[in-house]
């Protein structure tokens, strides 16, 4: 093999990770992870929930901005998919996404449907850019530092839409967190049999797909902390959060972890 034909094998190979039913179980996970844990800054240590306007939201928004920052940075800067690095960079996005969302609408006083709304056309609007700008948003294409920039930051407004979605579900609508639990199940379910039986666009059903999990794994880990009162378990969130932190280390170690591949990889000549 030539050393053209090298570099082209290299370049084939995106920086997130190949599309399976492992990597939805650890997006589900982070994304309960991103709550319990948010939840644990922003309620359990600097108490926001009793008092939404003493700046709890705003500076949990503040660390959890800047280690997110910090993550997308070094995934950026490496030159190949790694594990680690990626799934600490999706749950810095979920921590911060939990309390952005929670400073809009408790802080802010915006209220969980004007923020589901406003961060709803966040996520479609960016999705929109990212396509004008390089005409595709498939995540096969995420293998140069432009796209991973459309990538990242799509994927912090949907985090953050997750959150105030989830939140509307539970408290707007009335359907309690178990409530919410099962609608956004069945939503994924119904993605998964569009997935299966029919021709829909792999791309789009990808970013309902990942858009969806994230407002399930939000209501998952308010029914797991949250008070007996409000419909939750009412269990510790740093244990919930450690625990679910375990299980995901387990999963990447467990699960098969490979970069997914660019559509370059067709074009790349063998021998």
């Amino acid at each position: 093999m030539t050393a053209d034909s090298t570099s082209l094998l290299r370049d084939a190979a995106t920086k997130v990770p190949e599309v399976t039913l492992g990597f939805w179980a650890i997006k589900i996970l982070a994304t309960t992870l991103g709550e319990t844990g948010g939840d644990s800054v922003t309620m359990s240590w600097l108490h926001a929930d009793v008092n939404p306007q003493n700046g709890g939201y705003l500076i949990g928004t503040g660390i959890f901005f800047v280690c997110f920052v910090a993550a997308v940075i070094v995934q950026i800067s490496i030159r190949k998919f790694n594990p680690w690095v990626y799934w600490l960079a999706i749950v810095a996005s979920t921590t911060v996404g939990t309390a952005l969302a929670d400073f809009f609408d408790r802080s802010l006083g915006i209220g969980y449907t004007g923020g589901s709304s406003i961060l709803l056309a966040c996520v479609l609007g960016s999705l929109a850019i990212w396509y004008a700008a390089l005409g595709s948003i498939d995540i096969t294409t995420v293998a140069t530092p432009k796209v991973e920039i459309f990538y990242w930051v799509t994927i912090t407004f949907s985090q953050t839409l997750g959150t105030a979605l989830g939140d509307w579900a539970a408290d707007t609508t009335g359907l309690g967190y178990a409530g919410g639990v099962l609608v956004f199940g069945a939503g994924l379910a119904v993605l998964a049999a569009l997935y299966f039986w029919t021709a829909t666009s792999r791309v789009l059903l990808f970013w309902a797909a990942f858009i969806l999990t994230r407002p399930l794994g939000a209501t998952m880990g308010d029914f797991l902390d949250k008070p007996v009162s409000d419909g939750g378990l009412a269990f510790s969130r740093p244990i919930a959060s450690a625990i679910i932190a375990a299980i995901i280390v387990a999963a990447i170690v467990i699960l098969p972890q490979r970069a997914g591949r660019h559509p370059g990889q067709a074009a790349a000549p063998t021998g």
